[in-house]
């Protein structure tokens, strides 16, 4: 039996309010200037704080350079992510977990209700729901008594998150508890709460076939991605890359469900549900938690 070896990530650091405010005006200007390669005065003027600013901003953040965090948003990084195989699409899904032990990733358990269960959108579903900070803007967690069930931003708009995840379940009865979602937002974007001993508990609420591209995302490890195709490939259907794509975007918690790991087939930076720059922060920000990490001095047995 494979022993999990606890990761050795360096502490985290707290994340400020405004931080991602300041990344998301950094990553649009550079979304429009990357050709050029604008310097880190040209970048802080677009996020409107100082040069000094922007770069301990970063680094705090992810952990990079402003220049460092361009060059993980660039289509030659992207198609470094994506070359050799992913290792833990080809592993078993039967055991329940997300994968094997992963150095840099989340720790999940999930479970999904059964088809009758979904079919009936949610009756019966008693959902919790609140507001929390997180590194890339406000996040709304949505949480069952089996887990957490829905994961998306607020982006100053609350009504329409929520109103965004309500409607995936709309008889499900929904009531505002963030003393019941706080637990789940710290253990997903806390990496000192990343441990396998205490894993992350989801519950899966869609079709059939969204649950099993949804599985298949939690099997690519930090620092990895994958294309709609191979996922298709990967379910037995190689023809199903559209379907695999609508599922993909159908995936209702994200961030712990990578769905931000699946590029196009030439690394391109598709579609993202909650924006483009906010799956480029996230990439980026994954960038820099590798990057910093050490080497283990052990592995798995």
């Amino acid at each position: 039996m494979a022993l999990a070896v606890q990761p050795c990530l360096p502490a985290p650091e707290p994340w400020l309010g405004d931080d991602y405010a300041a990344v998301a005006r950094t990553i649009h200007f550079i979304g429009e200037n990357w050709r050029r390669q604008p310097s880190v005065e040209e970048m802080a003027r677009a996020a409107r704080v100082s040069e000094q600013h922007l770069r301990a901003l970063f680094r705090r953040w992810a952990g990079l350079s402003p220049k460092e965090f361009l060059e993980a948003l660039t289509l030659r990084h992207a198609r470094a992510l994506l070359d050799g195989p992913c290792s833990l699409l080809d592993a078993s899904l039967s055991l329940g977990l997300s994968g094997p032990s992963r150095l840099h990733d989340l720790f999940v358990t999930h479970e999904s209700l059964t088809p009758g269960e979904f079919k009936r959108k949610g009756e019966g579903l008693d959902m919790r729901y609140g507001f929390h900070p997180s590194p890339f803007g406000e996040a709304i967690l949505v949480a069952t008594e089996r887990g957490l069930a829905g994961l998306g931003f607020a982006d100053g708009a609350r009504e329409a998150a929520l109103e965004d995840l309500r409607r995936r379940w709309p008889k499900a009865r929904f009531s505002l508890d963030e003393n019941a979602t706080a637990p789940f937002a710290r253990r997903a974007f806390d990496p000192a709460e990343w441990w396998p001993e205490r894993p992350l508990r989801l519950v899966l609420i869609g079709s059939e076939f969204d649950v099993s591209v949804w599985e298949a995302l939690l099997s690519i490890e930090m620092g990895r991605a994958t294309t709609y195709g191979a996922i298709a490939r990967r379910l037995g259907k190689p023809g199903a890359a559209r379907a695999v794509g609508a599922s993909v975007g159908r995936n209702p918690v994200s961030f712990v469900v990578p769905c931000h790991r699946v590029l196009g087939a030439s690394g391109a930076l598709t579609g993202y549900h909650w924006g483009l720059t906010r799956k480029q922060a996230i990439i980026g920000w994954e960038a820099g938690r590798i990057a910093r990490a050490p080497s283990p001095s052990r592995s798995a047995i």
